[in-house]
């Protein structure tokens, strides 16, 4: 416990943790059900080229997600690439900066052009009437960021895209297993696209997978992903996107548990909820209670005009404290290179956002101990956030003085 500013470790304090504690930590699963699919795949001699394993995974992520058609990849990258490529893609993409950047550069690097707008201040998804004012004759697509597993306003971006008559599509790297107005993401838009690596609650290792259920773009992007091979040609040919045996037996043995981990992720969001609740300047990004979630995202918000102490100093002491945090997403796509310089924009919302939130350790491996170990801290930093904010200034200008005496030396 911390009961002065010296405890922090970051002045010198002893750690709260031994061992550092992290976000996107892989869950517990049963490994004896992932060797047994192991040493199978091995005796059956089929590795991959959609074996019987990435079938029964691309069945199992279909029914869940409620629609008829799953493709499993590599990773969600690539997902994102086929469907643009099948769809035949040309010119710019809509898209929110409140993602990771790989939604951008997956367009980027098929020479299309993110065109970012502004989100809702309150779920960080795809404002419509932002979406709307930067459509153009030049946009091919919205793809729209089902944001820390909460979905975007889906039947409001489906309006506007067949009024506007552009397709719309989805990451939803974060969202397998959520739900809009009670039905499962994954059957929104033309596609959707989920993500499997080894930080989400499902993980293939590294994996992803387009599903839909238009039968002939499904049967076009199992093409593409397979150097083009099958009865629908496509003036790109095709690529290797082919998600492994090896991953797919991790797949299944992670779709087994997630009942499981979204159960415990549940309990340790309302856990954080309670051990934060009621601290000035100090929020949780809420889910809607209406729809099921994931909750492999916790996230906290900070309000440094009432705490006295910013998002990113916040950070820091955790990290010395070795509780390893994220600042899910910041800085936003648009204030990345190249986007920054080749197309700058200015979006209130988004930015206010990317400089507030910080997501906190959760998952099976994390126990109730921990966090409240890790809210202990937070409140102390946060009700002390004046006098560690100074401690902290005094500390750079000392050590900033100290190097600018060594450069006259």
């Amino acid at each position: 416990m911390k009961r002065s500013v010296s405890d922090l470790a970051v002045f010198g304090g002893r750690p709260e943790f031994l061992n550092p504690i992290l976000v996107g930590q892989p869950n517990n699963i049963d490994r004896r059900r992932f060797f047994d699919r192991m040493n199978w795949a091995l005796d059956n001699q089929w590795l991959s080229n959609g074996g019987p394993l990435v079938q029964e995974f691309e069945e199992r992520v279909a029914d869940l997600a409620g629609v008829r058609n799953c493709v499993a990849t590599c990773n969600a990258t690539a997902a994102l690439q086929l469907y643009a490529r099948a769809a035949r893609l040309t010119g710019e993409i809509v898209m929110p900066s409140m993602t990771f950047v790989a939604t951008a550069h997956a367009m980027r690097w098929l020479g299309l052009k993110p065109v970012f707008c502004d989100v809702d201040p309150l779920t960080g998804c795809l404002d419509v009437p932002q979406v709307e004012a930067v459509l153009t004759e030049r946009t091919a697509a919205i793809l729209g960021v089902h944001l820390w597993g909460r979905a975007c306003p889906v039947d409001d971006l489906e309006k506007l895209a067949a009024e506007r008559g552009v397709p719309l599509f989805f990451d939803a790297a974060h969202a397998i297993g959520c739900s809009f107005s009670g039905r499962p993401v994954g059957g929104f838009g033309a596609v959707e696209v989920f993500s499997f690596h080894a930080t989400k609650v499902v993980s293939a290792f590294e994996g992803g997978a387009v599903v839909t259920d238009d039968d002939e773009l499904a049967g076009q992007i199992r093409a593409l992903h397979n150097f083009g091979i099958g009865p629908y040609g496509h003036e790109a040919g095709g690529t290797n996107a082919k998600l492994s045996e090896a991953g797919a037996a991790m797949g299944l043995t992670s779709l087994d548990a997630l009942p499981e981990a979204a159960r415990r992720n549940e309990e340790n969001y309302e856990l954080y909820r309670a051990e934060l609740d009621e601290l000035p300047g100090v929020g949780l990004v809420e889910f809607d209670r209406r729809e099921r979630n994931n909750y492999q995202y916790v996230i906290v918000t900070i309000d440094e005009s009432v705490t006295g102490i910013g998002r990113d100093l916040l950070q820091e002491l955790l990290a010395a404290e070795k509780i390893v945090t994220k600042r899910y997403f910041s800085p936003a796509c648009h204030e990345l290179e190249p986007y920054r310089t080749e197309n700058p924009v200015g979006l209130p919302h988004t930015e206010a956002l990317a400089r507030s939130v910080l997501a906190v350790p959760t998952g099976t491996r994390t126990t109730a101990e921990d966090i409240r170990r890790v809210c202990g801290v937070i409140r102390f930093a946060v009700t002390e956030g004046r006098t560690v904010r100074e401690r902290w200034r005094r500390r750079e200008n000392k050590e900033n003085a100290a190097a600018d005496h060594r450069r006259e030396d």
